[in-house]
């Protein structure tokens, strides 16, 4: 049976999907190349996530902040001698969205992703939880690529303005 070739993936790169020339992916591509590197992120889930963060990325100090922005915050919901997690369901619906359209991506096409779903399946987790942690995990990975887009920003900021005269 000969494998099907994906319309949406282009030939040279099979793990990347095509995309259009559009200014908001040059403009993504040129201002925040790190988080538009992330493997899963495209143009949308990237735009979802810089519009979270905001202008003011210095409010969020930590990715332990940044994943209860997103709503991808482990709370204990543990009863008896069951020990488990849920998620935080406050934040920003439209981060979570767009962490929960990355992980899919990776749970069907990253090699790594699949063997650790397959791992955590054989430990009795459900679904739903290995996508809990999945998520929590693309989230600490994101919250890097984009302090290191804003830290590249604001130093091209700085360079970019006129420095007053005496």
């Amino acid at each position: 049976m000969a494998s099907r070739v994906s319309p949406h993936f282009d030939a040279q790169e099979p793990r990347r999907p095509c995309m259009r020339r559009s200014p908001c992916t040059e403009d993504l591509s040129k201002n925040a190349p790190a988080t538009f590197g992330t493997f899963a992120l495209g143009r949308d889930t990237a735009a979802a996530l810089l519009v979270a963060i905001g202008d003011n990325p210095d409010r969020l100090r930590s990715e332990r902040a940044f994943a209860r922005l997103c709503g991808v915050a482990p709370i204990p919901a543990s009863s008896g001698s069951t020990r488990r997690h849920r998620l935080h369901r406050g934040g920003n619906r439209s981060a979570n969205q767009a962490l929960h359209v990355a992980v899919i991506v990776r749970m069907r096409y990253c090699a790594k992703t699949r063997a650790y779903v397959a791992r955590r399946t054989r430990e009795g987790l459900s679904k739903p939880e290995i996508i809990r942690c999945l998520k929590r995990h693309v989230a600490r990975e994101v919250f890097q690529a984009l302090r290191a887009d804003y830290a590249s920003m604001a130093q091209f900021d700085l360079q970019e303005r006129p420095q007053p005269t005496p």
